[in-house]
């Protein structure tokens, strides 16, 4: 599950106070919001990477507000996927791995398993020079699922791909959910995304999280 608890996160001119939202664990949420409504922000205070200065941040019953990003459990696909130009394919879906001092044979298990689950044999050494943008996307997402989370935040997952692309990236989603039993929060601005991924959708507005529907208005 996701919980937060009054929430406020201040970062430049944004600001957000008093932020509440709750995810039953193994549900599919999406967040919605126009451009610059902070979503982004949110996601990463949940994952570690944004001072929350009140407030409380719980994942799977745990209070996880001052801890490290590496001790949350998160896996997180930021926007710009955030790939390393110098590692490969299979470099990438060791990080949090060797991070979390996994031993070599687990991690070269773990990495085979990903990379038949997700298309991504032929691609491991490789590095994200010329890879598509499926393709890119679908390394951010084996890295942040690597380490097996408890909760996956994705920002913008299926921004700038093609519609065929886009759909066998939903299709993907939808497996993800179902084989690992992640609690799921999903940004997107995207109203036939959100209706067809979601379990349920908030609205962030005017710095106020709000339950709703993917077609109800975000002004």
């Amino acid at each position: 599950m996701i919980s937060l608890e009054d929430v406020a996160i201040n970062s430049g001119p944004f600001s957000l106070a008093g932020a509440c939202l709750q995810v039953a664990a193994g549900d599919y949420a999406i967040l919605m919001g126009k451009t610059g409504s902070g979503k982004t922000t949110l996601l990463e205070a949940i994952c570690g990477l944004r001072k929350v200065v009140a407030g409380r941040i719980l994942l799977m019953n745990r209070d996880v507000t001052r801890l490290k990003p590496a001790e949350r459990g998160v896996g997180y696909v930021p926007q710009d996927r955030a790939l390393f130009a110098s590692l490969t394919v299979r470099e990438h879906l060791c990080f949090s791995l060797r991070i979390r001092h996994w031993s070599e044979a687990d991690m070269a298990a773990r990495v085979q398993e990903l990379a038949d689950w997700l298309g991504l044999g032929r691609l491991l050494d490789r590095t994200p020079h010329g890879l598509s943008g499926g393709e890119a996307q679908r390394v951010a997402l084996g890295r942040a699922l690597a380490f097996r989370p408890a909760v996956l935040l994705l920002d913008e997952p299926l921004t700038a791909l093609d519609s065929e692309t886009k759909s066998e990236m939903v299709a993907l989603l939808r497996t993800v959910r179902s084989h690992t039993g992640a609690t799921v929060l999903h940004v997107t601005h995207d109203v036939q995304e959100a209706k067809t991924l979601a379990d349920c959708i908030f609205h962030l507005r005017d710095g106020v999280i709000i339950p709703g529907e993917a077609d109800s208005p975000m002004a």
